[in-house]
């Protein structure tokens, strides 16, 4: 039977980014060169270094390799090379990354310089690639308690940059439940910083990581976005309250995780069937082994969804993204002409869209 919609058209369509973790997007050979530069040992060669048995194996190796990072142009190279490859492999157009300050201490870099390090490599990206990017400051539930929560938001606000727009929650979800964060979120929202946070994530069972995060995502923290929101399928009523709401979610359509992969894009169809706003990211490209046309080819070919729906989740991450107004409309028209341009190409009926 043949493709609803072709692989290169999904690869080609523009994208914008909104959850990526920097720490895992650095290439194993990258990892590799820097460790070997700090005299840092690692576990296994490149080539099987981003191997683990489950989630909390995954979450070592990502922090692992976050030790890699140790200058400001070490942060300037992650952010160029993750855009570089995910430009070639998938038209990003804009990203949004997460960085936990935490992963970083260790190295002997401050807050500041690490920051600075990444708009390093924004500046680069856009001049070599026309791809933006803004920064999501992140707090690990697994390693960081409330108090310390609490401190890294007051270091982003203390430290204000331009390009860091909000803060984030991620690590085992079961061990940090949301709401007792809620103080470092009440400072980030008053400080003026967008909120998001990992939410009812699917390497979890529903009792882990019970759909009522949401709700208290939403109530608690007053979070602008959420991040994953699968196990959310198991509750009626918080998935109604979920389209009501109409926030934006980011799920990712590859997992590292091999008895997940089936399960992971009939999950995502299902929010999108429930009418939830969605968007299509990567998570952890490199360590998971994916990119973002990577993402979208497997994630058609397992649904059998036509073009339409690889606009909808374009404009989706455009909508979803926390770029200010103007920015948001620049890049709005942009998508929607090269949109219009591929349907062109490929001779695809589209319904027209204004420019």
């Amino acid at each position: 039977m043949a493709k609803a919609v072709a692989d290169d058209y999904l690869r080609r369509i523009p994208k914008a980014e909104l959850h990526c973790h920097i720490a895992g997007t650095l290439r194993a050979t990258t990892v590799a060169e820097l460790a070997k530069k700090y005299g840092l040992p690692l576990p296994r060669p490149a080539e099987q270094l981003y191997q683990w048995p489950n989630f909390d194996g995954f979450l070592e190796i990502l922090r692992l390799s976050a030790l890699v990072l140790r200058t400001r142009e070490d942060f300037s190279r992650a952010v160029y090379e993750y855009c570089e490859d995910a430009s070639r492999d998938g038209n990003l157009r804009h990203v949004e990354f997460f960085f936990n300050p935490d992963y970083f201490y260790p190295n002997g870099i401050d807050y500041p310089s690490m920051v600075a390090g990444m708009a390093d490599g924004v500046e680069r990206v856009g001049r070599d690639f026309g791809i933006s990017a803004r920064l999501i400051c992140c707090i690990d539930r697994s390693i960081n308690s409330p108090a310390k929560a609490v401190e890294i938001v007051e270091t982003a606000l203390a430290h204000r940059h331009e390009l860091v727009i909000g803060i984030g929650l991620d690590g085992n979800e079961s061990v940090g439940p949301p709401a007792i964060f809620a103080e470092a979120y009440a400072l980030a929202r008053k400080g003026g910083l967008r909120c998001t946070a990992h939410c009812c994530e699917d390497y979890l069972t529903p009792l882990e990581a019970p759909p009522t995060n949401y709700l208290i995502c939403r109530d608690v923290l007053r979070c602008d976005r959420i991040d994953h929101g699968y196990n959310m399928l198991a509750s009626d009523y918080v998935m109604a309250e979920a389209r009501k709401d109409g926030l934006y979610f980011t799920p990712c359509a590859w997992t590292s995780l091999l008895h997940n992969r089936p399960h992971r894009p009939q999950r995502i169809r299902r929010m999108v069937e429930a009418g939830l706003n969605v968007t299509i990211n990567t998570d952890d490209p490199a360590m998971f082994g994916t990119n973002l046309g990577h993402g979208f080819t497997t994630l058609f070919d397992t649904i059998g969804w036509g073009p339409d729906k690889a606009r909808m989740f374009s404009l989706n991450s455009v909508e979803g993204s926390w770029l200010d107004e103007s920015d948001k409309a620049r890049l709005r028209i942009d998508f929607r002409r090269q949109i219009a341009a591929l349907d062109e190409e490929f001779g695809y009926d589209s319904t027209p869209m204004p420019v």
